[in-house]
């Protein structure tokens, strides 16, 4: 039992002064911090704002939690014009505080930079929250009522979205009709174009219709008209019944030759 109670009291004077420890630890960082945030004031208020960014993240290193850290290298960079990262450090701030007045503060510059941002009704949210962890701040009070001003008019400046969407499906439409009247147009113009088509074939088909005939009696012509160098078919047969004829004369004189007892020689003409 003696040695029971021996190792309860070696082990909880062993937590304790890990406790100790840790706590030193903690101490320690939070005053290194707080050294950090002090020198990057002063250096701010020289306007070394260089120097003073590089202290205040010094501060937030060693300890990531330090709502002073973030919340004054918010405010510097907000001084400087850098919304964006002065949002995101006080954002910063009002997360890892504690305290309602480091809450309001947080939420109040985080309104602030909103309003700079043009982002009126989000702003009105952020200085919302700051009233709740602070209602007595008349100043917070009268951001808010130009946050609201400012929501409302962007409100009533911002077009409607359902005007939207129908502006856009009759834009749609206007375009669609536009589309089918300019097919439609072009139908009719291919359909034109075709019976034009069909219509000349078929009047050059007409007009072939009596071709051959005219070829056939040019032909015929062709061939009674004579041609140098050749007879033709009428020269020949007159050329015949002239020989016939003379054929006809020489044997009728042979016969009365022979009746007479006289021999003759008969002629060629050609």
């Amino acid at each position: 039992m003696k040695h029971l109670t021996l190792l309860v009291l070696l082990f909880t004077s062993f937590a304790f002064s890990q406790i100790d420890e840790n706590q030193k630890e903690q101490l320690s960082a939070t005053k290194q911090s707080n050294d950090f945030v002090y020198e990057a004031n002063q250096l701010m208020d020289t306007d070394d704002f260089i120097s003073a960014e590089k202290e205040y993240r010094k501060a937030i290193s060693k300890q990531p939690s330090s709502v002073a850290g973030t919340y004054n290298l918010g405010n510097s960079y907000y001084k400087k014009g850098n919304y964006e990262e002065a949002l995101y450090r006080q954002q910063q701030a009002a997360k890892n505080a504690t305290e309602k007045s480091e809450k309001h503060k947080a939420f109040h510059n985080i309104g602030n930079i909103l309003m700079k941002n043009k982002q009126c009704k989000e702003a009105v949210e952020a200085y919302k929250s700051a009233l709740r962890n602070d209602p007595t701040d008349d100043e917070t009070r009268y951001n808010l009522g130009l946050a609201k001003e400012c929501a409302e008019q962007q409100k009533d400046d911002q077009p409607d979205e359902n005007q939207d969407k129908d502006k856009e499906k009759n834009d749609e439409d206007k375009d669609k009709d536009k589309d089918d009247k300019d097919q439609q147009d072009q139908d009719n113009k291919d359909n034109k174009d075709d019976q034009k088509d069909q219509d000349k074939k078929e009047g050059e088909d007409k007009k072939d219709e009596g071709k051959p005939k005219d070829e056939e009696g040019k032909d015929e012509q062709q061939q009674q008209k004579p041609q140098p160098g050749k007879l033709s078919p009428q020269q020949i047969k007159n050329l015949l019944e002239a020989m016939n004829n003379q054929e006809q004369k020489v044997q009728e004189k042979m016969n009365a030759d022979k009746q007479k007892g006289i021999k003759v020689e008969t002629e060629k003409d050609w």
